[in-house]
């Protein structure tokens, strides 16, 4: 008998498909290009959560109005445009996404701090399908600092339209006249609010992107300094602790309100806190945001486990610690792949 084997569809071929209604054909085609959309959501939303609802929003619309896609530029293109148009129209309706430290000066000592519910709090994001290298061949931005916190955090000061326009030229290699027809708008404007919006990314990013950081460090004072940090929290050993630490570590806790600057700050925190009067803890190394990162379990007697916690993303410099940004809640364990509990 012969064996007959049937040959893919083309790109072209699958549009057609999708175009006279073939869900999956659609699908097809979108699927690769999930996970990139995907993070652009993000940093245009600061949420993974909101990112998925956005990109959901945006794939219902590409599908409805895929008729209207003429195919004089690529796909991809188009799905970027339905997707920020999606974004923009939520930026319209929800607050901007922020760390404690958009919301005042830092604490000299610890406070036993209760979780600020009304804020809308940027969120962390799982490395897990993150590209390396730009995203096109006129990105400015490597896929992994496009999600840095630092970046990120930014991105939340500016308007819709300048958040936009940054990410399309900086991040994705748009041309100024592709993101003024993207968005409805001429050159004019588009070349206004880049012009804004890197003032602003300027003022609040540090000039040494955590990637470039972390190319300075070798793998095994990498693996030193996140083990250490959390060996150092289950031992409760502060000297240990320290050692790791810059001095103008700043360690915040959204949605906690409060966070600290300096040695001495983060050491009376770490301390008074977590160091000895929250109880056993467990640790699970992981990336999130480009950037290393401790997933937080503590020790619940009513469940007779470890339960999440938080995650402890990390922001280093020459080989140290000089930022840690703890995402309290279990909602983020699932984002990483992470379980709810551990012995």
């Amino acid at each position: 008998m012969t064996e007959v084997f049937s040959t893919p569809p083309t790109a072209d071929a699958e549009l057609g498909l999708a175009r006279a209604g073939d869900a999956a054909a659609f699908t097809r085609l979108v699927e690769p290009l999930r996970r990139e959309l995907h993070a652009h959501c993000y940093r245009m939303l600061g949420s993974a959560h909101d990112a998925d609802d956005a990109l959901q929003d945006a794939l219902v619309r590409a599908w409805r109005g895929l008729a209207r896609f003429e195919g004089r530029g690529s796909l991809r293109s188009w799905l970027y445009t339905v997707a920020t148009r999606t974004c923009l129209d939520a930026v319209e309706h929800r607050r901007r996404r922020a760390l404690p430290v958009d919301l005042g000066p830092s604490s000299d000592r610890a406070v036993r701090d209760v979780p600020l519910t009304d804020v809308a709090w940027l969120g962390p994001y799982p490395d897990a399908g993150l590209a390396d290298g730009p995203a096109g061949p006129g990105a400015r931005y490597e896929q992994r600092e496009a999600v840095e916190l630092a970046f990120v955090a930014a991105l939340q000061h500016l308007p819709g339209n300048q958040r936009a326009a940054l990410l399309l030229f900086e991040v994705l290699g748009f041309s100024v006249a592709e993101i003024a027809a993207s968005m409805g708008t001429t050159t004019t404007s588009v070349n206004s609010a880049l012009a804004r919006a890197r003032r602003v990314v300027a003022e609040k990013v540090p000039p040494v992107t955590q990637q470039q950081a972390l190319r300075k460090v070798d793998d095994a004072r990498l693996r030193e300094v996140v083990a250490g940090f959390a060996g150092a929290l289950e031992r409760g050993d502060a000297d240990a602790f320290v050692a790791l630490l810059t001095e103008d570590v700043t360690w915040s806790m959204p949605p906690m309100p409060h966070w600290y600057a300096g040695r001495a700050a983060v050491l009376d925190f770490a301390v008074t806190v977590p160091l000895t009067s929250c109880g056993s803890w467990r640790h699970r190394l992981v990336g999130a945001n480009g950037q290393p990162a401790v997933a937080a379990y503590l020790w619940d007697g009513a469940t007779g486990a470890h339960r999440a916690w938080s995650v402890n993303v990390l922001t280093l410099r020459d080989g140290l610690i000089a930022g840690i940004t703890s995402f309290v809640g279990a909602e983020h364990f699932p984002l990483l792949g992470l379980p709810d509990q551990v012995p």
